[in-house]
Order: structure tokens, then sequence, then C-alpha cells
């Protein structure tokens, strides 16, 4: 993958799917890990889907909706954090990185709609 943002998705995607095996394998928590899956890696989903759009208009969309994910994955890792799901070592390394997707999506979206 030569594209930053989907290089750094897909990892960042990996990085949820294994912290949500280990919450369900450690803590046996089900519903919030599912969400955080789902939105976690529903982000390179959409970025990896609008390397291929087919219109500038398409292209906006899918990252407007890889930047809706984010924000998404954003409140259930503060809420698993909060509930005590996540220490805090566990929480600030991923929250970081959720955060630097969020800010880079938000910089290509705004670029995009010029």
């Amino acid at each position: 993958m030569d594209n930053f943002i989907q290089e750094k998705s897909f990892r960042f995607a990996l990085r949820i799917v294994n912290l949500c095996k280990y919450i369900q394998s450690e803590q046996k928590e089900f519903i919030m890990t599912k969400q955080l899956l789902r939105c976690g890696t529903s982000i390179g989903a959409n970025v990896a889907e609008s390397e291929h759009a087919q219109s500038r208009a398409d292209f906006s969309s899918k990252l407007n909706i890889a930047l809706k994910e984010a924000a998404e994955t954003d409140y259930w890792l503060r809420l698993l954090y909060a509930a005590n799901f996540l220490n805090q070592k566990e929480f600030q390394s991923v929250y970081e990185d959720c955060k630097e997707i969020e800010k880079l999506l938000a910089a290509i979206v705004k670029t995009t709609k010029k």
C-alpha cells in the first residue's frame, strides 16, 4: 500500500481487531466491543473503497463516511475506558491513533471540497 491514510487505517483496523479479541477474552465484554469492531474496521474499508470512487463526489462521500466511523470509534474507545474495560496505557495508545486518523480524514475531506 502506497497510500498513507489507507495504510494507517488498515493498521488501525488490525489494532482494533486485536483489542476487541483481548477485551472479549479477558473481560467477557461483547456488546461494546462488537460496536467498536464494526466502526473501527469500517474506517479502513471506506478509505479503501474511496480509492476506486466513480467521481470526486463519490470519493468525498466515502471519506466522509470514514470520518464519521472514526468519530464513532472515538466514542466507543472513550466509553470502554470510562467503564474500566481499558486501562490508561491501553486506551491512550489506541486513542491517539484514532485521533490522528480523524485529523487526517478531516483534512482530506476539507481539501476535497475545494
